[in-house]
């Protein structure tokens, strides 16, 4: 790979890792064609990128980066795939599925909304971090219970003014 194609790779790293909040780092040697493949595939359903990247190029690129990634670039050692995603929690989703059938792919190490987790152990609480859709939706049930709530001691009311009255007044 020569000088100029290097310097390439690391700007189009340094890009990707700018347009995105969540970066897992992984370690996926030792898979044979058939797993390598099953693997991928779980990747693209679940809307996860997967890359394989060299260590070097990758911390250039986190160096060039405005984010601050801790101590992600001392987990660059041995082989290291890339994988990038939208919702925080998906490609440990991916590697925890994964894992009840093989015993890679590792998490080395993951960059979530400016958190920096380190190590093999953190994947459960990566997989119980929630997205930004599944904040919403509890946020809009929490706030819709009380509402439901009103409306249903309304209707229990009777429909009559005086029992709507009472009922507000109980409440």
């Amino acid at each position: 790979m020569t000088r100029e194609e290097k310097s390439q790779v690391i700007q189009d790293l340094t890009a990707q890792l700018a347009d995105t909040s969540t970066i897992y780092l992984a370690d996926i040697s030792g898979l044979d064609a058939l797993t390598t493949t099953n693997l991928r595939r779980a990747c693209f359903k679940a809307n996860v990128k997967l890359a394989v990247v060299k260590n070097t190029l990758l911390e250039k690129a986190m160096e060039a980066s405005d984010k601050d990634f801790g101590e992600l670039p001392g987990v660059l050692k041995g082989n290291t795939s890339l994988m990038i995603a939208e919702a925080g929690n998906a490609p440990a989703k991916v590697i925890k599925e994964f894992r009840k059938k093989s015993d890679k792919p590792l998490l080395k190490g993951a960059y979530v909304e400016e958190s920096v987790y380190v190590g093999d152990d953190q994947l459960d609480a990566l997989v119980n971090i929630k997205s930004r859709e599944e904040l919403i939706g509890d946020i809009i049930g929490l706030l819709q219970s009380p509402a439901k709530s009103v409306v249903s001691a309304l209707q229990s009311g009777g429909g009559k003014l005086s029992g709507i009255l009472k009922t507000l007044s109980e409440k």
